[in-house]
């Protein structure tokens, strides 16, 4: 587990963010329904929940590769949800993504030396020729490929082998913010384990900021300096990573930690059954958006939606029963 970053401004602050996608019958589907967060320079943000709870839906409008329905996204204090086109592109430089599925995300059409230095080209950051030829064999070897991959294609490779280019993609214009969706959630364990300790590594040598989605907390505790649970579109808690893993609060955190196998079986938790699936984003249920699923639920839970308020420095939760 990585240990607990400095306190410093917020490279990334996202405040009040919704994504609303409508349907017919003016129903709407809430994926993201008030969203807020802060991300420090060199600190991960480990993103964590059940598929379906937004965490995805939030990665892309931070980016601004969905379009978001209100709320605010600050990179060094300028909103990128008021940035022009041009304005947008030159920040496009400093954020990327890792997608989910190395398969799908890189083109089989193109070599793996395009496919690297196509954002070089892009932005004319290195032009054509021997200086951006060397670039892109340079991030390939720092992902642990060899300048031989250059002429070869995406299919060529193991998925494993096709994450790390996407990482030496998403590293070629030298960005300070990288949302990782998913990004070894396809890979076999010892792969997995191997692409996390070069996350780990580049973000050491070059001062990185990681949104980190998954939906496994035995995977983001590894990484994450803080973790926040998400919820039917909300974030129902936050805390340092170690405080949360030790000590979960939220009764939803509390499943997802019970959940986690552990070969020792008196480290278990007490078993607490989550019950039934995850209500609709499209007719989500009144008060507490976890009653319907919480063994602990009170009469409370069912009119009232908690506040994610602060229970101790750091630490925030959105429960009555906390």
């Amino acid at each position: 587990m990585t240990s607990a970053a400095p306190e410093m401004k917020p490279l990334v602050r996202v405040r009040g963010l919704v994504k609303h996608f409508p349907l017919r019958r003016r129903q709407v589907v809430r994926a993201v329904d008030g969203v807020d967060f802060d991300l420090a320079a060199g600190e991960t943000l480990g993103l964590v929940g059940e598929s379906g709870s937004g965490k995805t839906t939030v990665g892309r409008c931070v980016l601004r590769l969905a379009e978001p329905t209100a709320g605010s996204v600050l990179l060094d204090g300028e909103d990128l949800l008021a940035c022009a086109p041009r304005r947008l592109r030159e920040l496009r430089r400093r954020m990327q993504i890792i997608f989910q599925d190395p398969a799908a995300s890189l083109n089989p059409r193109m070599t793996v030396g395009a496919i690297v230095g196509e954002p070089l080209a892009i932005h004319r950051i290195v032009p054509r020729g021997e200086e951006r030829r060397k670039r892109v064999a340079a991030l390939l070897e720092r992902v642990g490929l060899d300048r031989g991959c250059l002429r070869r294609y995406p299919h060529e490779f193991s998925g494993g082998q096709r994450q790390r280019i996407g990482i030496a993609r998403a590293l070629a214009l030298d960005p300070d913010f990288i949302v990782a969706d998913e990004a070894v959630s396809a890979l076999d364990v010892s792969v997995r384990a191997q692409v996390i300790n070069l996350l780990s590594d580049l973000q050491e040598e070059r001062g990185l900021s990681y949104l980190f989605i998954a939906h496994d907390l035995r995977v983001v505790e590894h990484l994450s300096h803080r973790i926040a649970v998400m919820y039917l579109g909300r974030i129902v808690e936050t805390a340092p990573a170690r405080e949360l893993i030790a000590d979960p609060r939220h009764p939803y955190t509390i499943a997802l930690k019970a959940a986690v196998p552990v070969a020792d079986p008196e480290r278990r938790l007490p078993p607490r059954p989550l019950e039934g699936e995850m209500p609709s984003p499209v007719d989500p249920p009144p008060g507490c958006p976890f009653h319907l699923r919480c063994p602990l639920a009170e009469a409370v839970c069912r009119r009232e939606a908690p506040l994610l308020r602060e229970i101790a420095p750091g630490r925030l939760v959105s429960c009555h029963l906390v």
